[in-house]
């Protein structure tokens, strides 16, 4: 698409600010005011429009997908979202581990045990680690404690932690990546130890570091916006 505006502004509309293209009012992909919650968030949004070149790139709109999926689905519908990332707690990356004498297993606690033990004390609650494959189950009392930390976020938050989580394959990596002063990087190493493991072992392929790019990117875009939407 070539594109169709030349002036980029921010404008306060509705309790809170909008971005505006020669005037006109950004909506959502549904059809809502696009309307966001803090100055920096419009602000991180009005420069997306205005780095566009004479053809608009829809991959460079990380933060305006974020802000519509926001508006248009996690607002309206934040029960749905909260059961939606559940299951990554359910069965959270941290939690599955090599065997304990394995190289890879002593990694991975060296890694992520740090990681989950700050999450319990933060939450106070319990998880159970599980060598192997086979699915053990959480304990209620930490699901519920999970649970109730979600729901009692704003939707543009929980839109963050929805790709934060679902990148991670980790609903403890997603909260965290999304708290002011997350280590962005770390956590996404975190999160791909096992890959970056393979290819230690086998050698790295062009692809897939390309692929792990792009979700990086993705990871820490998701983070930014929920600390933007926070002002």
């Amino acid at each position: 698409m070539k594109r169709f505006y030349k002036a980029v502004t921010v404008a306060v509309e509705g309790g809170g600010f909008r971005v505006m293209l020669d005037g006109r009012g950004l909506r959502t992909v549904g059809g809502a005011p696009q309307i966001v919650p803090t100055a920096p968030l419009a602000e991180a949004l009005a420069a997306e429009w205005s780095g566009q070149g004479e053809e608009i790139d829809p991959a460079r709109f990380m933060f305006r997908d974020l802000a519509d999926y926001a508006i248009d689905v996690v607002t309206p519908g934040k029960a749905a979202v909260v059961d939606e990332l559940i299951p990554y707690a359910e069965t959270d990356t941290l939690c599955y581990r090599a065997e304990p004498d394995e190289a890879l297993g002593i990694r991975q606690r060296a890694v992520w045990d740090p990681l989950l033990s700050a999450a319990e004390a933060h939450w106070n609650v319990r998880f159970v680690r599980v060598a192997g494959i086979m699915h053990r189950p959480q304990p209620d009392e930490t699901l519920a404690r999970l649970r109730g930390d979600l729901a009692a976020r704003d939707g543009f938050t929980l839109a963050a932690v929805k790709n934060t989580a679902s990148l991670a394959a980790s609903l403890v990596l997603g909260l965290m990546a999304v708290e002011p002063g997350a280590e962005i990087d770390a956590l996404w190493d975190a999160a791909n130890l096992e890959e970056d493991w393979q290819a230690e072992l086998w050698g790295k392929d062009a692809e897939a570091l390309d692929r792990r790019a792009r979700r990086h990117a993705a990871f820490a875009a998701a983070a930014r916006f929920a600390v933007l939407a926070r002002g």
